[in-house]
């Protein structure tokens, strides 16, 4: 009897949980306005890590990518970010081969544009330009450029790389990410006119201590 009833109280417990996490999501879908946000936020992500986990996608077929685009996010100071903003439209050809250009597959392209840039308020054109504008605001330091060879960084070192490359990216202006040992994203934080500017509430650095291996192209 008492097993049953610790089972029936652990569904009731994840049934609950389920639904706050749901009800959480409509809620930040319902609030958030095109438009309204106070930063940006560039996500570069270091394709070779990517690849480690994902060698069937299509970015992985030996095309050599170092950083691609993962996305360039609307942010609120405060931490969290709009998602989703109605009205919700699908990318005509002529924004699609924009996007082309930049994102490394189509399945992301329509990810980031309907989650992310549906709430930059610019259109999908204008948040496409935007992201083309971002990529070219940011160098990418000469040591981690797209490389056949292995190389190992303390996160605060990449941070430092970016920052000399960058010389206007404030102190926490830039965030480093890993997926276990490897580095997985450098996330740049831009003010809404794509200025170098300091990263809200929530994006941190987040890698172990020591040094992070950054995995060659494949």
């Amino acid at each position: 009897m008492r097993k049953l009833f610790a089972t029936a109280a652990l569904a009731a417990l994840m049934i609950c949980t389920v639904g706050v996490s749901q009800a959480r999501e409509a809620r930040q879908q319902r609030d958030s306005v095109a438009g309204v946000f106070d930063y940006y936020l560039l996500s570069l992500s270091w394709s070779p890590t990517f690849c480690l986990t994902h060698p069937e996608n299509e970015q992985c077929s030996g095309k050599g990518y170092g950083f691609v685009l993962h996305g360039l996010w609307p942010q609120y100071a405060k931490g969290g970010w709009p998602e989703s903003c109605p009205p919700l439209t699908q990318l005509t050809a002529e924004e699609r081969a924009k996007g082309l250009t930049m994102f490394p597959t189509g399945k992301l392209l329509e990810h980031e544009w309907s989650k992310h840039g549906t709430c930059s308020g610019l259109g999908a054109m204008g948040y496409l330009e935007s992201s083309d504008q971002a990529l070219g605001k940011v160098k990418i330091p000469e040591v981690l450029e797209p490389s056949t060879t292995v190389h190992y960084f303390e996160a605060r070192e990449i941070e430092q790389l970016f920052r000399q490359a960058n010389p206007g990216i404030p102190d926490k202006g830039v965030a480093v990410l890993c997926s276990g040992p490897e580095l997985s994203e450098v996330r740049v934080c831009l003010d809404k006119n794509l200025g170098f500017g300091a990263c809200g509430k929530g994006v941190r650095t987040q890698c172990r201590s020591g040094d992070i291996r950054v995995p060659p192209i494949r």
